[in-house]
């Protein structure tokens, strides 16, 4: 059986990916989806609960995916590129309702 040998930094890289990433990539589900909840007709309190109840699901399945994606450089992608992505649109829309 051969085991895998990791650098201290690939681990340090995904523990952050999975803590920082997770972070971002709910932050920008939470505003993306409150701001398109509030522009269908939702009150701001409803889309915010709804949000963030389901932003917390988010989190804990993209923690996990962070430490068993085969790619570190896909899960940083994907977490920061999709929460910046997500937090940009979340942004344009409420500027648009505004």
């Amino acid at each position: 059986m051969a085991t895998a040998t990791q650098s201290s930094w690939h681990v340090f890289s995904r523990v952050c990916a999975s803590i920082f990433g997770s972070y971002a990539f709910t932050w920008g589900f939470t505003a993306l989806g409150a701001s398109s909840l509030i522009v269908i007709g939702a009150e701001f309190h409803e889309a915010s609960s709804l949000t963030s109840m389901l932003g917390f699901l988010l989190f804990l399945w993209t923690f996990c995916w962070a430490f068993i994606a085969a790619s570190i450089t896909r899960v940083w992608v994907v977490l920061a590129g999709g929460g910046a992505a997500m937090t940009l649109a979340g942004w344009w829309i409420s500027r648009l309702v505004a």
